[in-house]
Parts: structure tokens; C-alpha cells; sequence
């Protein structure tokens, strides 16, 4: 049976991800607030704290489908956070905070990690689980950061920095799953459909090439 994946997230390279995959997915945003949810979890683990906000955005479309065929969804959400010395970073927001980012993280390494959440509206079958990577950032100097910066790149993602983007050339480089860096790990999605009974072909829908 061929099944229609609904992607709980706004990131556009999480749906290129999965796209170039042979999976074109409905799109539907959560608008969970990640920040309150954060004060909410108090301290803790950078990789749980992924999963936690990733189960929060796909619980909260779970709980309110606005697409059609709701009953053959395959529901995905993801994450994503920079472990860097043991603290979480998200998305920085503003240019002073992705400069003192970039100042603080060049010449040094961090491990990006992606939460996702994934549950079945057939089953009821759900799963969760982290995958990322080390990522090791050169040592770039201060006129290199402000012109990144200045792109607006690095301002909405999280770490402060893309694999595929501006940025790329400012990393040495990366030990895992490399997809995760981008926000999604398409391993561990198939990892989670084959547990569940589903067979990863049955979610190609992309046109044959």
C-alpha cells in the first residue's frame, strides 16, 4: 500500500531532503512555541532536548490534521540542535548573536543533532530518535564571519551555519549522518518504516526520472 507522508516542519531543506529522496511530502506547521517548551523542560541533554521539541511539533499535528486523506499519514517531525561543550543552540535570530556564535565555534567542533518524531495515523505506531554529526569548523576570520553573517544565512538555522550553503566552505569536515546536518536523517526514517511494517519504496511518489 503506498503511503502519503505529511512533513510537520516550515524547513525547506528538510522537504528538499526528503524530495530528492523520492519522497514529496504535504507540509504542515506546527507553530509550537520551542522557546516556552524549552523553560518548560529546564535543563537538559542537547540530543533529548531535540527530540522533545521534535515530539511536541508532531504531537501537535497529529492532533489537528488539515490535509486530505488523514487516515494513510505517515507523520514526520523533526529538530534540529547544535550540541557545542554540552549546551543546545538553535537558531541564533539576530547578527550580533550569530557573530559571538561564529567567534566562539571557529577553530572548534560540535555536534549537530536532529530529533524526529514519526507515527502512523494506520497503526497508531509511533517512533522517535535522534541521528547527527560531529562537525568540525575551520578557523575563519572576523571579515569571512560578518560576511556570512551578512547573507542572512545563518540567521534562521540551527547552529548558525548550513552544510550545503554559504557556510560550506567553512567547515573542514563532518563525521556521521550527513543528511541529519541538513535536518533530516533519511537512515533513520527508514530505520523507523521498516520497524513499523512499512516498506521505504511504498513512500516514493516523486516523478521517475
Amino acid at each position: 500500500m503506498s503511503r502519503t507522508v505529511l512533513l510537520a516542519s516550515a524547513s525547506s531543506s528538510r522537504f528538499s531532503l526528503l524530495s530528492a529522496a523520492g519522497i514529496v511530502p504535504l507540509v504542515q506547521v506546527s507553530h509550537v512555541d520551542e522557546e516556552a517548551l524549552e523553560r518548560e523542560l529546564g535543563p537538559v541533554a542537547p540530543a533529548d532536548l531535540c527530540v522533545a521539541l521534535a515530539t511536541a511539533k508532531g504531537e501537535a499535528v497529529a492532533a489537528d490534521i488539515q490535509v486530505t486523506d488523514a487516515a494513510n499519514l505517515l507523520i514526520i517531525a523533526a529538530d534540529s540542535m547544535l550540541d557545542f561543550g554540552g549546551k543546545a543552540y538553535g537558531k541564533p535570530g539576530t547578527p550580533e548573536v550569530t557573530i559571538d556564535r561564529w567567534k566562539m565555534m571557529r577553530g572548534k567542533q560540535g555536534t549537530l543533532n536532529t530529533g524526529h518524531w514519526m507515527y502512523d495515523t494506520v497503526t497508531g505506531q509511533t517512533r522517535t530518535g535522534v541521528a547527527g554529526a560531529t562537525v568540525f569548523f575551520d578557523d575563519v576570520s572576523d571579515a569571512e564571519i560578518e560576511a556570512y553573517v551578512a547573507t542572512g544565512e545563518p540567521l534562521h538555522v540551527a547552529g548558525a551555519f548550513t552544510h550545503e550553503g554559504y557556510s560550506a566552505a567553512f567547515i573542514s569536515r563532518m563525521d556521521g549522518d550527513g543528511p541529519a546536518v541538513g535536518g533530516i536523517s533519511l537512515r533513520l526514517l527508514r530505520t523507523f518504516a521498516i520497524e513499523m511494517g512499512i516498506s521505504w519504496q511504498s513512500l516514493w511518489n516523486a516523478p521517475s526520472h
